[in-house]
Order: structure tokens, then sequence, then C-alpha cells
């Protein structure tokens, strides 16, 4: 009895394979698909104490603080090839009472900058800390220097500062990039 229901089971299985729809199907329609996915990324953040600004041991304002961070992924040719643009969003919370220039400058391993992006943080004081934002979309000639970069260089700008400055600057930042996939 067991073997009437396999072989009844395969029989019917057979016919559906064979009956079923293939007729129609332009397997050539896989070389035109093209993919656009978004990917969203952490790109750098940080807290710099206004005692930063100022060098206690010599009593001497530092007027630039400076931080590089390694940027490895957007090397090579695959990603290349794919990117398309790129938004970058930079959220600033400044408790300190003084404004900054900041700049992001792209580097190449021998140092060379590829692209810089600049940008002012409003003054404030710790008791009401301001919050800037800063946002920048790149096209894709930009995003072409862009990817020569390996790191990424943050300098932050103060006008003046003094030992009882107090507060933070705190910086938070992603990139979204748009990749197309054909």
């Amino acid at each position: 009895m067991e073997t009437n229901i396999f072989k009844l089971f395969f029989l019917l299985t057979f016919t559906l394979l064979c009956v079923s729809c293939f007729e129609d199907t332009d397997f050539n329609q896989a070389s035109d698909v093209l993919v656009r996915p978004e990917i969203e990324l952490d790109l750098i953040y940080f807290n710099l104490e206004a005692s930063k600004f100022y060098n206690y041991t010599n009593n001497t304002e530092i007027l630039v603080v400076r931080d590089t961070t390694d940027l490895d992924f957007l090397g090579g040719d695959d990603i290349t090839d794919i990117l398309k643009g790129a938004d970058f969003f930079f959220e600033f919370t400044n408790s300190i009472p003084r404004g900054f220039n900041v700049s992001f400058d792209f580097l190449n391993q021998d140092n060379v900058s590829k692209f810089l992006m600049q940008t002012t943080v409003a003054s404030a004081n710790q008791d009401a800390p301001v919050v800037s934002y800063f946002v920048q979309s790149l096209d894709e000639p930009q995003i072409k220097e862009l990817t020569k970069a390996k790191k990424v260089l943050v300098t932050v700008t103060i006008p003046s500062s003094s030992q009882d400055l107090s507060g933070v600057l705190n910086l938070q930042s992603k990139t979204t990039y748009y990749l197309q996939i054909e």
C-alpha cells in the first residue's frame, strides 16, 4: 500500500513539473537588473572638552585641535565603480562659550587632500547647549575624488581660550552612501 502511495505521489509530482509553465520566460532580463541600495554608516564622533584648548603646564592657549581617522572602506576599484553619491550628516552639541570652525579633510595615503568640507559651530554656554547641523551632499564627480581618500583629518579651531573655559563640544556623524549595482 505504501509503495502505491509513493508511486502515485511521484507520478503526480512528475506530471506537475512537466506541465508547469516555463514558456515565455526571458532569462536575458537578468542582465537588465539594476539595484540601488542605500547604506548608512557612522562616520566619526568625539567629545572634546574645553580643557583640550588650554595647556595648563605652559599657561598657553591651544587654538587648533586635530584628529585623524582611517577610512579604508572607501578605497578600491569595487566601491569606486558602484558608488554614485553620498550624504554626510554632522550633528554638533556645543556647551562651550565659544564658536568653532571645523574642517573635514579627506586625505589619500600620501596625505594629499582629495576633498574638503568646512562648517562653523555656534557659541553656547554650559547651561544652554546649542545644537548645530551640517549636511553635505556629494555627486558622482565629487565621489570619484572622495574614493581616493584613505583617512579624514578633522580640525577644530577656536578663536580664543582660557584656563577657566568649561563645557564640551560633541560631534556625531553619519554618512549615507548611494550605490548602483548593474
